[in-house]
């Protein structure tokens, strides 16, 4: 099974992932993923919509499965087979702050862990790094604002939301009055940037 990043919007594949889906002949991903890779795949390529994620080991050992943003980052790169990385929402958040990588901690609050996910985000603050946050619409913005406020730290907050898709928006506020998300796609980038 190849695993394949497919960017986290339009426009980002890379050269080797554009090579793998040329070839593929079965196809599986989320309906946002395979609108990414549609274009590249052949015509005679079975495509099917994932809907049960448990299933996914047991998909045939030649599909391609793709995964948005980076396989790596908070996708499927923990199965079998070959990753073949793409670019992720947080290379993009970085290079559109202007921030390098090697300050950034990630922290994984989407879909799970939103509790874990408060602690990691202070926790990583306190030794002064900057937060990438992939959180969800469940993911309580309010509360962890509030966490955050009470840590007494001059925090910046940026809200990147639908990365790389023409409705991209960036908004960047401090604690006192920190950005809220409008889109469900989103991440948050807050720290000292």
């Amino acid at each position: 099974m190849k695993i394949i990043g497919v960017g986290c919007g339009p426009g980002l594949l890379t050269e080797q992932a554009l090579q793998a889906l040329k070839k593929a002949r079965f196809c599986y991903g989320s309906e946002r993923a395979i609108g990414l890779a549609r274009p590249f795949l052949p015509k005679n390529c079975t495509v099917r919509s994932i809907d049960d994620f448990k299933k996914l080991p047991a998909l045939p050992e030649d599909a391609v499965l793709l995964s948005t943003g980076d396989p790596m980052l908070a996708g499927l790169g923990y199965l079998r087979g070959e990753v073949i990385p793409g670019i992720s929402s947080l290379q993009i958040a970085a290079a559109r702050l202007h921030i390098p990588l090697s300050r950034i901690a990630v922290v994984v609050a989407h879909g799970r862990g939103h509790e874990q996910g408060m602690q990691d985000t202070i926790d990583e603050l306190k030794r002064e790094k900057i937060v990438f946050l992939l959180a969800d619409p469940k993911f309580s913005i309010d509360e962890l604002y509030g966490r955050l406020a009470a840590l007494a730290l001059p925090l910046q907050i940026a809200v990147c939301e639908d990365l790389a898709y023409p409705e991209e928006r960036i908004v960047v506020g401090d604690i006192a009055s920190p950005p809220k998300p409008e889109s469900a796609l989103y991440s948050l980038v807050i720290g000292r940037f």
